[in-house]
Parts: C-alpha cells; structure tokens; sequence
C-alpha cells in the first residue's frame, strides 16, 4: 500500500522568501479578527479560536470544505495557471518540459474539441470488451485496458504496482492489493442504515445514467446498473477494513506466482504479467489474499455477458471526465454533489491544472520552484524540522515509561530521518512521455500508464531513497515510514502559514506543531512498526510495547467520544495515527518554541500571553467550513479527525494549555486522565 502518511497541513518562514518567490498573501499566522472572543476558551478552544473565521468564510460553491489551507490551495492554483496559460502558447522557443506542460494544458481546455467528440473516444474501447470471447480474456483485457489499474485503490478488479518490500526496505517488489469499487469504501456496499442505503440507491442511478449516456436504452440501463452493484458488493466483501489496514504485518504476504495461481485460479496471471510487461517474477507480496479469492470465485460465477457489463461501466467512469460534458456533468453529479455536497462544478481551468500536476507534476513543478520557491526558504524549513526533532530526542531521553534499550533503537530511528524539502534533487524525465495537442484523452491515457510503467519498472531494483511521490506544488506534507523520512513540497512552504508579521509563539503554534506532526508518525500505531531503515521489524521489548498501546488506547477512546455529525461518532481506531500525531507534535513544538525563545523577555500582544498565542495559533490552523456530505464521507474514509476535535482535542490532553488559559477540573477543555504518549 501507499505508505504516505499525510498531515494536511505544513508551513514556513515568511520573511526568508524573495518577493518574487512569496505567495500574494499577507495574512499573519494568528488573526485576532478570527477570534470569537465571546467564548470561554476552556469551554471550547476551536470555537474561540475560529469562531470569526467560520463566519466570514462561506464554503465556495466548487467546494466542499473551506479553509484556511483550501485558501491556500487556490493561491497556488492560480499560480500554477498562470504558468500554464504562458506554457500553453506555442513558440519556437519553448523547451521540452514547457512544452508537454503547456500542450497538456492547451488540449485539456480545449472544450469545444472536446464537445465535438462526445463518446467517441470511449468506442474502441468498448468494442474491445464487446469482442471478448471468453473469461479468459478477462486478464489480458485488464492488461491492455485504456486507462491501467490504479496505484492506489479503485480500477478494475484489483490494483497492481511496486512497493519497498517490508521485510527488506532496500528492495522494490511487485505488489496485488484489492480494489475494483466505485465508490469509496466497502462499508458504503455492506452498511444498512438508512445513509448508506440512500447512497446505493443514488450510485444505481448514477451507474444506469452513464450507460444511459452510452446509448443504452433506460430499462437495459438499470438492469446494468443492478448487474454492477451486484458484482461490486460481492468484491467489497472480500476487502479489508481500513482499520485493518492499519496494522502494517496484516498487509504482508509474500508468495510466488504459482501460489497466486492457487489462492486466484479463474484469472490468468501469466497472461496479465507478460502484457503489462514484468515477465517472469519469483515473488510479490498480495497484499489482501482473502479478496483475491473472492475475486476468483466471482469471475467463475458471473457470466461473461455481466462481466463485459462491469467492465464497459468501469471503463466509462475512467474516462468520465475527459469525455464530453454529459459525462462530466454526470460524474459530477455523483461525486461531486451527492458524496461531497459540492454545488457547482469546479471551472474547467482548476480541473485542467489539477490534471496536469497530477501527470506532469514535476515538469509543472520546475516552473512553479523557479518562481515561487528559494533556496533560503528550503534552509529555513530545514532549521524548523531540526529543532522540532531536538526536542524529541529530548523527550525519547527522558520518557518514563520507555526502557532503555528501546530508547536507544527509537533515537537510532529518530537520527536516521531524512528530511526532504521543497523538490526533489533530481528532475522526473518525461522524454519518453508523448504529449500531444489536441489530444485530450489520449494525454490522459499515456500519462497514467507511463506512470503505471515507471512503477513497475522498479520491480526487482534497489530502493531509490531520494524520489518524491508528491509534487513540488502540493499542498501538503507526509511521512513515509518504509524509507523513513519526511516530505514537504514547496507548494505547502507558502505564506501566510508562517509569518514575519508575527512574532515567534504563533510561528511554532503553526507551524512547528505540523512538523512535529510528521515526526510523530514515525512513532504512532503504524510508524513505529518499522525500524530506522524501514523494515517492518518489531524493535520494541513487550513491556515498552504493552505501555506504548495503553497511551495509544487512550486517545482511540478519547476520540471514540466526539460527533462527527447527527450520531456518526469519530472511528478512533481509523483515525488514531493522526490524531497521535497531533498530541505529539504540538506538544514538541511547543518544547521547541521554549526553547528557541528560552533567553528572550516575551511580551503580550493583542490582549493574548506569548502561550496564548502559541495555542491560539494552532487553533486556528484547523479553521474550517464543510458541508454535512463531507462529514459523512471523512467519517467513513478519512483517517483525520474532523478540524474541530483536531485543536479540541488535543488542547484537552495538554498542561501547558490549561496553564496558558487557567482552565480549571471539570471544564470540557480539561481531561482528568489526560492522554500522553510522547
């Protein structure tokens, strides 16, 4: 699996970027004006630290959350726009990188061209499943399909890739996972309450629209849709849990080609290897066996005729969005409205500037460092990150309920971090990648399965420890455990996320907390499964184990208690990683601030303590509006708490908060058994 762990949210420092590297905003890190005031901060912090921003930012209409990070995201957006649009005009003097970035652009706007079209990209497609003459062909199909089976989930019937072996983190190996769905998780084809079985019933329409769009007669259409739900529900019943998934020895198993055979015999796989171009494997690690056992006993008791059904729908929903506007739209109108409550469809150049960073993001990505990204920025996020772990180590040292051999392998971990800022140190090459003008589905298709390629070309090769799996412009920040290092792109080191405006205690509040955020993963439930090289290797002593899992059991319960929305309770177990994160990294970046100022005579400003405006800060980092649709759609998929148990929740567990504000036993922002664990 994808072993990113991401945080959502990183900064850094303002006043070391050149004025033709900053972003336009100039918004402080600690807005006073976004203050409810009126709230007794001990009652509820994220309302007193959020309460005016709620207020006056309304969600956008393309959007199903808003906040001060989607803000951010826009920003970006537009820069990376601009780009394009100048990308986009042709010129003699345009060179390779410019110009696949700017004809991507230029076709993927190109709706009349487009429009003109219709369905008529999708047809070869098409009657390539029409022309399949038996369930055999099933693999070569899955093989050689338009589009290829995706990296991360979803696709047609399963997922393929490469992945760092778990038990040898300097080797790359194949990987099969589970996948297939169309919509977002399992629990959304098995759960019987009345959301879940509203959901289905708009799934069926939407699935019986599309084929509709194909032509197909409206009673033949819904029968199909019957047809695909019927097949899907049976896949999503083999599938893991996302909480399973959570516990990283479940996940492995590593078994030869042969076995593969034997756990999946209805599907050829050596077929499918040879088409996709890996050959002979010794071995690959399957990572969910029970689904792949399911997927056999269905593809022997479907018929063809339904198979070729789930598959002309999955191949639909591929292309879906570089059809025509019918297609789109419809799309839309599932995905969009129905599962995010989104109420306008996002303007074409958003969705055609998503696209390019999705398959050319580090060719967009050049253009985007040049302009907005310097060098003494990358030094700056540097220095923060490397007081941020000082203070770790210091709390390794001097942890009471960790003995002394598993301290010495968790500061060997914690030393052996890498730290990637900004970009990576070598450009992606995409020579081979034919991008060509006009050709909007076609890019797509080339794009994704140049990807699907690249990945697989690492099958069998060492570990190449310095690639990045994010773009430079994302808006986000992770830590990945099997290489053991930290990420974060140049498109989240932007103001107004740190300041110069502001003074240093909102600074750490901000960001120091999201950086001691990534630190943590490498020792939540997950993260401190694996060694300092990245091996899946139990380095804990049982003791230390035992009491590791009681501190983490107190926050899965501390969060089992919040609402999401009506009775919808956060699912601790899922989101405990994250919410570990949170309580470790604001309390280390809080150490870090003592530290960095522990000389200095700090003063109060704006009616706030110098601590006060630490917490306040990060409060208000997590300001956010979202529609009710998107509560029920993290609650079901998302491994983050909602935003307001983010800052509540942690502000709850924490001493130096109850201090700052003078909070006293038995206000809702005082737990009597505060959770803690580093």
């Amino acid at each position: 699996m994808n072993w990113k762990i991401s945080a959502l949210l990183l900064a850094v420092l303002w006043y070391v970027l050149p004025a033709c590297a900053q972003n336009s905003s100039s918004a402080p890190v600690l807005d006073v004006s976004a203050m409810d005031r009126t709230i007794d901060p001990c009652v509820d912090f994220y309302t007193y630290s959020c309460g005016g921003w709620i207020k006056k930012n309304p969600i956008p209409p393309d959007q199903s959350s808003w906040s001060t990070y989607g803000k951010l995201e826009d920003e970006n957006r537009a820069q990376l726009r601009a780009i394009l649009e100048k990308a986009a005009k042709t010129s003699a003097t345009r060179d390779a990188v410019t110009q696949k970035i700017g004809d991507y652009y230029a076709s993927c706007m190109d709706e009349a061209a487009i429009e003109k079209l219709g369905a008529k990209p999708l047809l070869p497609q098409l009657e390539r499943i029409a022309g399949l003459k038996s369930k055999q062909d099933l693999a070569e199909y899955a093989a050689t399909a338009q589009f290829p089976p995706s990296l991360y989930g979803g696709g047609t019937l399963f997922t393929f890739r490469s992945n760092q072996d778990f038990k040898d983190s300097t080797h790359v190996i194949a990987e099969a996972d589970q996948g297939g769905l169309g919509l977002q998780d399992l629990d959304y084809y098995l759960k019987d309450d009345p959301e879940s079985q509203k959901l289905r019933e708009a799934y069926l329409a939407h699935v019986a629209n599309m084929f509709a769009l194909l032509g197909d007669k409206p009673a033949d259409a819904a029968t199909e849709a019957a047809t695909v739900m019927r097949i899907e529900t049976a896949l999503a019943k083999g599938q893991m849990t996302r909480v399973e998934r959570r516990d990283p020895p479940k996940l492995y198993h590593k078994m030869t080609v042969e076995d593969l055979g034997k756990l999946a015999p209805t599907f050829g796989w050596n077929a499918y290897f040879t088409k996709i171009g890996v050959g002979s494997l010794a071995s690959l690690n399957v990572v969910t066996p029970d689904y792949f056992h399911v997927m056999s006993e269905e593809i022997e008791k479907e018929s063809l005729s339904d198979w070729k059904t789930y598959l002309r729908w999955h191949a639909t929903h591929d292309a879906a969005l570089s059809l025509s506007a019918a297609f789109v739209k419809e799309n839309f109108n599932f995905y969009g409205k129905t599962l995010r409550g989104q109420e306008e469809l996002p303007p074409r150049w958003k969705r055609c500037t998503n696209d390019v960073d999705n398959d050319l993001g580090e060719a967009l990505g050049q253009a985007y460092v040049a302009r907005y990204f310097s060098p003494q920025a990358k030094q700056a996020a540097l220095k923060i990150v490397q007081e941020v772990e000082a203070a770790m180590q210091s709390e390794i040292q001097a942890l009471p309920w960790m003995g002394a051999a598993t301290k010495e392998q968790a500061l060997t971990k914690l030393r052996a971090i890498a730290n990637k800022i900004g970009y990576p140190d070598t450009w992606r090459d995409y020579s081979s990648l034919e991008i060509v003008r006009g050709d909007e589905i076609g890019n797509s298709e080339r794009a994704s399965w140049f990807e699907f390629h690249r990945w697989l070309a690492k099958i069998g090769k060492p570990v190449d420890r310095k690639e990045w799996d994010m773009t430079p412009p994302t808006v986000n920040a992770d830590y990945d455990p099997q290489r053991n290092d930290i990420n974060f792109p140049a498109g989240v080191l932007q103001p107004p996320l740190f300041s110069a405006l502001s003074d240093a205690a909102p600074n750490y509040g901000d960001t120091g907390a999201t950086m001691g955020h990534e630190l943590t993963h490498a020792f939540d439930d997950e993260g401190s499964q694996f060694d300092a090289q990245g091996n899946l290797r139990n380095w804990w002593t049982d003791a230390d184990r035992k009491e590791f899992e009681q501190r983490a059991q107190c926050v899965v319960d501390q969060y089992s208690g919040y609402t999401i929305i009506d009775d919808i309770k956060i699912n601790g177990k899922l989101t405990n990683g994250e919410d570990l994160a949170d309580l470790g990294g604001t309390l280390l970046a809080y150490l870090a601030w003592k530290e960095d100022t522990k000389d200095q005579k700090l003063e109060p400003l704006d009616g706030l303590t110098p601590e006060q405006r630490f917490f306040v800060a990060y409060g208000q980092s997590w300001c956010t509006n979202e529609r009710n649709e998107n509560k029920r759609l993290r609650a079901t998929v998302d491994p983050h708490s909602p935003e307001k148990y983010r800052a509540n929740g942690v502000a709850a567990n924490m001493k130096e908060f109850r201090d700052a504000f003078h909070c006293k036993p038995g206000q809702p922002m005082v737990r009597e058994n505060a959770c803690r664990v580093w």
